[in-house]
């Protein structure tokens, strides 16, 4: 193996600050959706002109004075720019690293379509950024701005592990047989995120406020014509905040997100059954200890949501450990997808 340069140091480094960049990029991003804060700033890239988000508060503050109600209350512009200031800097990061992948490009196992690929998809997720408040909350712009930044927070955890050549061998062949288990809970995961962005940018999270489903009698109130319009809603508001879909709507989209919910259970135990029995290396079966301590606490936050009538912390905290989930299916697909068997110990000694 050849050694690390300098620069693959600093690749190393760079990815490292991305994932925890991202990971407040998401955070900060659903603080701002569920305080109500989406449309603090209704411009963009600016706030009400001002990139210094002091200068937007001033404004809003002698605005409001003059015309007491004319503008939005000015502590919703921080959680907006904030979430800004991070989604910029993170964007520099991933050129950075795009920079970095192709001068290493020809040093072995160096990844450069992964880093490219990065650099395009946070491009879109600032045009996405834009069409959610330039279109006022639309909730397709909303729900797929969500999943760019779930995608995004996912593939630099990817990226990190092969910079990283994590894991660089495993002899656990026996768990490989598992990749198509795996890959069904990671779509089923991954549609589950897309129907919790479809709730909450249709703002249906307090549609139902009883478990196990929803209220007595919702049977008869499943809409699911209006309630899975992706685009041309039809309303008389100036914007989509608050939402604008009638009640029946978002009962099906929160009974959908529940029913999300339990299909991702029974696949999650199903793999991390599958894994404790078959695994044979302690790795995998921490593994799979880890894929299910994240289900339990997701399901908890879900339930508090529920209970306790969708508290801020309550739910981002289910919003990060969504995505938390999510890269840890990736990661454990590609941990069995490295390749497994008896490793001669004069070869290893001989690559040491």
């Amino acid at each position: 193996m050849q050694t690390p340069t300098s620069s693959q140091r600093w690749l190393r480094g760079f990815c490292v600050l991305a994932v925890i960049l991202a990971a407040g990029v998401i955070t900060l991003g659903a603080w701002t959706r569920l305080a109500d804060a989406g449309l603090g700033c209704p411009d963009w890239p600016g706030c009400y002109g001002h990139l210094d988000v002091r200068k937007a508060i001033d404004h809003v503050n002698t605005t409001n004075e003059a015309v007491p109600g004319s503008l939005r209350e000015a502590h919703k512009t921080v959680p907006e720019m904030v979430h800004r200031y991070f989604a910029s800097t993170l964007g520099l990061i991933i050129i950075i690293i795009a920079v970095l992948s192709f001068i290493n490009r020809k040093r072995e196992k160096q990844p450069l379509k992964l880093p490219l690929f990065l650099v395009a998809l946070v491009i879109f997720q600032g045009i996405l950024g834009m069409w959610t408040v330039t279109m006022g909350l639309q909730p397709t712009i909303v729900m797929l701005h969500l999943l760019g930044g779930f995608t995004t927070f996912t593939l630099l955890v990817l990226l990190t592990a092969r910079v990283f050549r994590w894991p660089n061998f495993l002899n656990d062949c026996d768990v490989r047989m598992l990749k198509p288990l795996a890959s069904i809970t990671l779509a089923a995961v991954i549609l589950q995120i897309a129907l919790g962005g479809w709730t909450a940018s249709n703002y249906a999270a307090v549609a139902c406020t009883e478990l196990p489903v929803c209220e007595a009698g919702w049977q008869e109130r499943l809409d699911f014509e209006e309630a899975f319009i992706f685009w041309g809603h039809e309303h008389d508001q100036p914007d989509f905040e608050y939402g604008v879909l009638d009640n029946h709507a978002r009962t099906t989209i929160h009974v959908m997100h529940r029913f999300g919910a339990l299909l991702v259970t029974l696949l999650v135990l199903a793999l991390v059954a599958k894994i404790l029995l078959r695994a044979r290396s302690t790795f995998f079966r921490n593994f799979a200890l880890t894929i299910l301590s994240l289900l339990v606490v997701q399901l908890a936050l879900g339930i508090s949501n529920v209970v306790f009538a969708v508290p801020l912390d309550v739910a981002v905290a289910h919003n990060f450990v969504a995505v938390i989930l999510l890269a840890s299916l990736v990661l454990f697909i590609r941990a069995i997808n490295v390749k497994c068997g008896i490793r001669n110990p004069r070869q290893g000694e001989a690559k040491s």
